[in-house]
Formats: C-alpha cells, structure tokens, sequence
C-alpha cells in the first residue's frame, strides 16, 4: 500500500497525455507504459538485493553510505531533506487544495485558498503519522484502497461509453490515424514521462527493517506492487483512449476529466476533482512514513544531528526526524504561497539531482558485491549484471533526460540547471561544517534512547 500511494498520484491524471502525443501510435503508446513497468520491475529486484542484504531505516542513504562513504550519503540525505522529500509534501499539498478548493471553495484568494488546505492537510497527515506507524499504515491502507477504487471508476467510465452510454458520443477508436513509428527522440520524451509517472516504487527501501518477514516479504512487495501499479496504468491508459481516442488524449489538459464528463455529464469534473485530490492525500501520507526515514539516518552518523536519530520505540517511528521533516514542509508551503508558481518550478528542477543518486544507488549494487561479498544475499538480482546494468542505463538516460529539459528553463531569469546545483553546493558546505563535530556511532545513540 505503501508503494502504491507513493507511485500512483496526480501524474497519471496528466502524463499519459504527453505520451500518447509522443508516442504516434497506439500500439507504440501502451508499449512505453508495458516497458515502463518492465524497467520499474528491473530496479525493483536490485533494490530488493540491496534491502534484503542491507535492512535498514535509511534506505538509500544506507547502501549509499556502505559503497561509497558517509560524504556523498549525506549530500543524498540533504537532497532529501531540503528539497526531495519536503518539496513533494509540499506541492502535493497544494494539488490538493486546488481541487479541494474546486469542491469546497473559500473566499480568499486562489494561492491562499489552496495554501489553507495544504496547510491543513499537511497538519492532519502530521498528527495521524506522529501516532505511530500503525496508525500511518492503516491510514495509508484506506486511502490506497480508495485512490485505486476511483482510478477503477475510469476505467468504468470508459466501459459505460463503450457500451452506448454517457452524455455524449465518444471518439471511435477504430476511426484514429493511422500508426506512425515514433521517432527515437519522440519515444524517447515519452518514457520520460512514462518513468516519471512510475516513480517512487524505491520508497519501499526506507521500510525494510522494519517489515516482518523483512528477507520475503520485501521482494514480495515491490514486486507486487509493481505488477499492480503496470496493470492499472495500462486500463486507465485504455480507458482513456477508448473514451477519448488517441487524438483526443494528446489534445487533452484533463484526460480523466474530459473522459468523466463524457460518461457522467458535468458531474463528473467534481467527481474527478475529489479523485485527485484523493490521490495526493495518499501520496502525502506515504511520503510523510518513509521520507523521516533518512533523516533518522542522517542523525546516526553525525554529532551536530544526533537528535535526528531519536526512535520513538512505542510508536515505532523516527518522531524528532518526522517533526522536522513536516516543519520544512510547513515553511514550504508558506513559501510557496508568496512565491506563486516560483516554488513549484524550483522542485521540478531538481529533478537532476533525484535521477543522479537514482543511478548512484544502482551502482552501489556492483561495488557491494565487490567489496563485502561476504554479505549473506538472501535475494540475488536474476541474471546479474545484465538486469543492474540495464537499470543504470535507464537511470543514466533519465539524468540526461532531465538536464536537457531544465537546462532550456528559466527561474527568475536564472538558467533553472543552476538550481540543483546550488542545492549540492549548499549541501557541500554543511557537510565541511559537519565533518568539524566528531562522529557519533549508531550503538550510543541506540543507546541514548533505550528508554524510549
């Protein structure tokens, strides 16, 4: 439920779109979103090697650290903490109080309207989170099982015009262009979009010691998971052509409601409002479980963040990491809101530095198998190297990929590419700062908190 809270939200409102305009035919279209799911699949088994050899809260700070040294986890661990992480609570926050405020609207202005309910919902997500990790997972339950239960109606949707219903006559399939070969280039924009819907299965690292059963049920889940999510982006994306035909998906700003109003009449736009808005609360919550994670990881590594690392053992969460972590989210929000649109910009442009330690993960694979082969492996990646180097290679494709797109952007009149490398160089400097406080080993802080 985790992973597919995580991975299933606002962008499979929006990104198929983009790829059925790239993708120039149909056959081509559901080959982009098939082979996403593959290459997902593909990073899910080295992330199941890696959790099920290295359990442990951090996630990809741990194995980062392991294979490469506590420098370069801790510039992870500050990507996280700074913008990945916090950035994406944020401005799910805010998807969510702009549909909200499309279905309860308040009188204020539309930026302010939207940031009160992301200030609330952050709120409400914190209190329920700061409860324990059974609370947040059974809250994470619900939420997933209904977020899926309203993608489904979609794909109802799609099935009631096909079978002659609906308040207007939907676009036959069969009537499209005909089938074009996308070029490398336009294919290529696709999976773009296609990866970046998918993303997020890797969250599920963050909780590896802490599930029962961790060594099974690990690879069990993120395989799972990912059959699942392929399996519902490939009905919605038929939903959507079969309501709206290819032409009428790439011309579309609002596929699933375009697909709704045709099925459901004017109805359905508030219907599908309060589905999206669904979708980022569950992302949120989600988010919100396993990003404290490498904040509690960052706190047993180093002296002047020790604090981080206060486990909260009745509650089984990082309580003190959660806390600043839904802090900075708060103070995000708020930025956001006297900033406009500059704060969303900002976090999208950070998309580089999320891929580039994306793909530094997937490396950590081949230097732990050379360096501790001694680790039992309770799980082995099938046909190692080639499904790692693949995962690279995608990992590698989707860096570059991002580096193109934002080095053509601008913020504020500053090449936008100029972003993530600020984020990194700020992270430089407090890491020169950091490396002043002698180290804290895990076993005292453990320690220190053994009442807990």
């Amino acid at each position: 439920m985790l992973i597919i809270g995580v991975v299933v939200g606002a962008g499979i409102f929006k990104a198929p779109s983009m790829v059925a305009g790239s993708a120039g035919s149909v056959g081509w279209m559901f080959a982009a979103w098939a082979l996403g799911g593959l290459l997902s699949l593909i990073g899910a088994l080295c992330y199941a090697e890696l959790a099920t050899a290295y359990p442990h809260a951090g996630g990809d700070y741990h194995f980062l650290r392991r294979a490469f040294g506590k420098s370069v986890a801790f510039l992870f661990g500050w990507a996280r903490l700074t913008v990945i992480t916090t950035g994406s609570i944020a401005l799910l926050a805010f998807v969510f109080g702009d549909y909200m405020q499309q279905l309860l609207p308040l009188a204020l202005p539309r930026t302010w309207a939207a940031a009160v309910y992301a200030l609330a919902v952050v709120g409400v997500l914190w209190w329920v989170n700061a409860r324990g990790i059974r609370a947040g997972a059974s809250t994470q339950s619900v939420l997933t099982a209904l977020e899926v239960g309203g993608l489904l109606l979609v794909v109802i949707a799609a099935l009631w015009l096909a079978t002659g219903g609906g308040s207007a006559a939907a676009p036959a399939p069969a009537q499209a262009a005909a089938p074009a070969t996308p070029t490398l280039a336009s294919f290529g924009l696709a999976m773009v979009f296609v990866l970046l819907t998918f993303g997020g299965w890797n969250e599920a690292a963050y909780i590896s010691a802490e599930l029962k059963d961790g060594q099974r049920n690990m690879v069990r889940a993120l395989v799972l998971s990912i059959a699942v999510i392929t399996t519902l982006y490939l009905l919605v994306n038929w939903a959507y052509w079969q309501g709206l035909g290819l032409q009428g998906m790439a011309r579309s700003d609002a596929l699933a409601a375009d697909l709704m109003r045709s099925a459901f009449g004017p109805g359905g736009d508030r219907l599908i409002s309060l589905l999206v808005a669904l979708a980022a609360l569950t992302s949120i919550n989600a988010t919100m479980i396993v990003g404290a994670r490498t904040n509690y990881a960052l706190g047993t590594d180093w002296a002047a963040l020790d604090r981080l690392a206060h486990w909260d053992r009745r509650r089984g969460t990082p309580a003190v990491a959660m806390h600043v972590q839904n802090t900075a989210a708060v103070a995000l929000v708020l930025l956001g809101a006297l900033t406009g649109g500059g704060f969303r910009a900002m976090v999208e442009f950070t998309a580089p530095v999320f891929w580039l330690f994306f793909l530094l993960t997937g490396l950590s694979l081949f230097v732990l198998r050379v360096n501790e082969p001694q680790v039992e492996r309770p799980f082995r990646v099938p046909l190692y190297p080639l499904l790692p180097c693949v995962f690279c290679a995608s990992s590698a494709y989707m860096l570059w990929s991002s580096l193109s797109y934002v080095y053509r952007q601008e913020l504020g009149g500053i090449n936008a590419a100029w972003i993530g490398v600020a984020v990194l160089a700020l992270g430089v400097v407090a890491l020169r700062l950091l490396h002043r406080f002698p180290r804290v080993r895990p076993v005292a802080v453990q320690a220190r908190y053994t009442k807990e």
